[in-house]
């Protein structure tokens, strides 16, 4: 099972994103915190694997906190999950040893696909052990673990590659969340195709489920690419 702190100054979204660590099987949620000083006394009393820290904290940014984590000899991993969407931040985070980015706001399939990411990178490593060598082929399994933000990685049988680059890209160009019928019509694609494509997009956390709710009483499904992921 691997441990998770959850870390943010909004005490809501704290609980939305331990909510979303415990949907996700081989993950539990170990502790939350919302303030750099918490985060610090959490790792002292707690068995921690992977910290999800926001970078907008009261007394201290995250970034700057996972550089303090390391002097302190705190070896949890880190993935920042943040509305900080600058390049300096964001290379700021890469230099100090976070694993990965993830933009706020993000759906449950984007938290999940970084999670499972993550959880390929520790099977890799325990499989080659602290002490042992790696090949190149593991070493590719390493490095390559959250390549699950690829919209490409593993498609599933039946879809192609330039159907999904299509698709980012009428929804990319769109001004606003888009229809499967709409995405169909953009495309040249069918509506049945579109909508296979939207549903693998969205559960490995590419594109953005929303719901509109129109006179029927029935919700339409509209889509937003996640461009930051």
């Amino acid at each position: 099972m691997i441990d998770v702190l959850v870390v943010d100054d909004d005490f809501r979204v704290a609980e939305v994103n331990a909510a979303y660590v415990a949907k996700v099987p081989g993950f539990r949620v170990a502790a939350r915190a919302h303030t750099a000083a918490q985060t610090l006394a959490t790792l002292e009393r707690h068995h921690v694997d992977l910290v999800l820290l926001d970078h907008y904290l009261p007394d201290e940014s995250g970034v700057t906190l996972v550089g303090r984590m390391r002097q302190l000899g705190h070896h949890a991993d880190v993935i920042m999950v943040t509305a900080a969407r600058d390049v300096a931040t964001l290379q700021s985070a890469m230099r100090h040893g976070a694993l990965q980015y993830l933009i706020k706001p993000f759906s449950f399939a984007g938290l999940r696909a970084k999670l499972d990411g993550y959880a390929t990178l520790r099977r890799t490593l325990e499989g080659v052990g602290p002490h042992g060598e790696a090949g190149q082929s593991q070493v590719d399994q390493i490095f390559s673990a959250f390549r699950s933000g690829d919209p490409h990685a593993e498609l599933p049988k039946g879809h192609s590659a330039p159907t999904v680059n299509l698709i980012r890209r009428v929804l990319n160009e769109s001004p606003g969340p888009l229809s499967a019928h709409e995405v169909a019509e953009r495309t040249g694609i069918s509506r049945s195709t579109a909508q296979r494509y939207l549903k693998h997009l969205e559960r490995t956390g590419r594109i953005t489920l929303t719901l509109r709710y129109g006179e029927t009483g029935r919700p339409e499904h509209r889509y937003t690419w996640e461009a930051a992921n």
